[in-house]
């Protein structure tokens, strides 16, 4: 079960409306904000890619901005809490609080006129510098890379991770769970953006109803064409339940036929035997971390940086 505190999602809502409201602000005041925004509705319009307004079109965007925000905020966190990433950026439990401080203030003393966002901007490109997280931050795809905090946004997202609780002592939202449990990011996918929520459909599926259809889908087909030759699509594949509950399936095959292989080849295999596809951006991030984490896991590879490229087939 995961170690993540249930508060999380409650406590979030409210920072994610203050990082909308931070955006809006922004495009309101700078023009060089606001106008590239503006020139890509006009063409989305034009192409008809869009039949709204500028104004809820961008409310839209900005969204789909402050959720980016945050969700690469949440896959820092659990990195540096289950040590995946050696040196905590953010924050961490214990002594690793500290030592995020710390890392935060060596950095303004290398560029002193910067800010958090500057700030921020460089623990994500020193994430993407890691196996298996270029996708996850990538500058051509991540909407967090369209429009930038500003600089009191981003020192109150930054702040949000490092608050302490005063009624334990403790670190308000410690991500450290041995498990890797990462079902928990299905939840802020359907709840974190009431917007997004009804846009999208969101509904998680429960673990009952995915292990019913795979019983009934991927089993039978195995049982007819061998696990070598099968492939699953999730045309919607939210946050990757089903994904991740073929990839185990598929890769549990492969382990009894193959009891000597190098399991990093194994999980590759059964790997390239899932497919998901999602209209949603949050919903992709979130299927590609979480197989992420799962195939680190079935690998036995504790730190990213010992991590080979795996290859996902999510779009």
């Amino acid at each position: 079960m995961s170690c993540v505190s249930p508060q999380l999602l409650a406590d979030l809502k409210p920072l994610l409306l203050g990082l909308e409201a931070d955006l809006r602000e922004l495009c309101r005041e700078r023009p060089d904000v606001d106008e590239p925004l503006r020139s890509e509705w006009a063409s989305a319009r034009e192409a008809n890619r869009t039949a709204s307004a500028y104004e809820p079109w961008r409310e839209e965007l900005l969204t789909q901005v402050a959720v980016a925000w945050v969700l690469a905020c949440v896959f820092v966190r659990f990195c540096e809490d289950n040590d995946l990433v050696e040196a905590p950026w953010l924050s961490g439990p214990g002594l690793r609080r500290q030592r995020a401080l710390d890392q935060r203030q060596h950095y303004f003393q290398q560029h002193p006129t910067e800010t958090d966002r500057e700030y921020l901007y460089d623990v994500f490109e020193q994430m993407a510098r890691l196996p298996g997280l270029g996708d996850l931050f990538d500058k051509r795809h991540n909407p967090l890379w369209r429009v930038g905090l500003s600089g009191d946004g981003a020192t109150k997202l930054l702040a949000f991770w490092q608050r302490i609780d005063p009624a334990t002592g403790q670190l308000a939202h410690d991500f450290s769970d041995p498990e890797w449990d990462t079902r928990f990011l299905g939840d802020l996918y359907q709840d974190l953006s009431e917007s997004a929520r009804k846009k999208y459909a969101l509904l998680q599926t429960p673990t009952f109803v995915e292990e019913f259809i795979l019983d009934r889908t991927l089993e039978p087909a195995i049982a007819e064409f061998g696990h070598r030759e099968v492939r699953l699509i999730d045309p919607t594949c939210g946050s990757g339940h089903f994904l991740l509950g073929a990839f185990a399936r598929l890769l549990r095959r492969w382990q009894l036929t193959h009891p000597a292989a190098n399991p990093r080849d194994l999980v590759q295999k059964a790997l390239d035997q899932v497919f998901g596809v999602d209209l949603n951006p949050f919903a992709v991030a979130i299927a590609r971390f979480r197989l992420l984490l799962a195939a680190l896991q079935a690998s036995g590879i504790p730190r990213l940086r010992d991590a080979p490229a795996f290859q996902m087939n999510l779009a």
